[in-house]
């Protein structure tokens, strides 16, 4: 016996579709959502330890992961937050609290600024926010007919440019752990999911505009934001910008890490969250945190 505890891999259908989520432990419902090419397997590195609290589930989005694609199906920051709370309503989830990175904590935020009442408080590991100009030149190339198509043959590209890849989103990428990459790159083969996220990045600066007449929905929600001191992705300066929008948030910096802070430093995050979970807002969180 390790003393791990069994994650179990479920379907539900939300409006007929079948959305694939992993689920573990017991307590108040903790929801993890992912990133732009996440998916649910992101976390294996933070469930069994958030388990012994909540009842934490892992999903993966419409037409990502192991979920079900959708041809045409709407990619919109709302529209995606609305069926996020048809997925709590298909597991009879009134309310949670809301793990989620990067472009899954715009999600979050949408989803709490639409339905107030479903989420209980927000961590955000470095949220796609409006505040954020990195990386604007590349969401503009993608835009394009040469960007779409380029994009379009990412899947065929070699496992080690993926892995580099991978790589620059650490802090240092000798702490990219075995079998990380895979997390991003399974659900890149199957047909739909770059259509999709290409229909994501081409109306990526109207759904941030729509974020950001959003966030005063937000201010008094409890956040806590963690983000990386080495994040080339969603920079460190828009994580200060929208922690002033956010009454209630809190911002954890950790040195040296990249965007994927709950992976590159999962003990330091997972014990954050923990913290977190038990009392919002007054948790004790001593920051910054120097990553070893």
């Amino acid at each position: 016996m390790n003393g791990r505890t069994e994650i179990e891999e479920a379907y539900v259908l939300v409006d007929g579709v079948k959305v694939h989520y992993e689920r573990a432990g017991s307590g108040r419902p903790l929801i993890l959502l992912h990133g732009l090419v996440g998916s649910a397997r992101n976390w294996r590195r933070n469930i069994d330890f958030l388990s012994r609290d909540s009842s934490v589930y892992a999903l993966d989005l419409c037409n990502m992961g192991e979920s079900e694609r959708v041809p045409g199906l709407d990619a919109g920051l709302a529209a995606t937050a609305d069926r996020l709370a048809a997925y709590m309503d298909a597991l009879e989830i009134p309310e949670a609290d809301i793990a989620a990175h990067s472009h899954g904590g715009a999600v979050a935020m949408m989803l709490a600024a639409r339905h107030p009442d479903r989420a209980r408080s927000l961590i955000l590991f470095a949220p796609a926010n409006p505040f954020c100009d990195l990386g604007h030149q590349l969401i503009r190339f993608y835009q394009t007919r040469f960007g779409v198509w380029f994009a379009r043959k990412i899947p065929a590209l070699p496992r080690r440019l993926k892995a580099t890849a991978l790589s620059r989103m650490y802090g240092d990428p000798s702490r990219v752990y075995e079998g990380a990459l895979e997390g991003y790159i399974e659900g890149l083969h199957i047909p739909g999911t770059m259509d999709h996220v290409m229909q994501i990045v081409q109306r990526w600066f109207v759904d941030m505009g729509l974020l950001r007449s959003a966030l005063s929905e937000l201010a008094a929600k409890p956040t806590l934001l963690i983000w990386g001191d080495r994040d080339r992705a969603v920079g460190l300066p828009s994580g200060r910008e929208l922690q002033k929008m956010l009454t209630q948030s809190r911002l954890m910096v950790l040195q040296g890490v990249g965007h994927i802070a709950f992976e590159e430093m999962p003990e330091i995050c997972n014990q954050a969250m923990r913290e977190w979970l038990s009392n919002p807002v007054l948790a004790d969180l001593k920051m910054p945190i120097k990553a070893a």
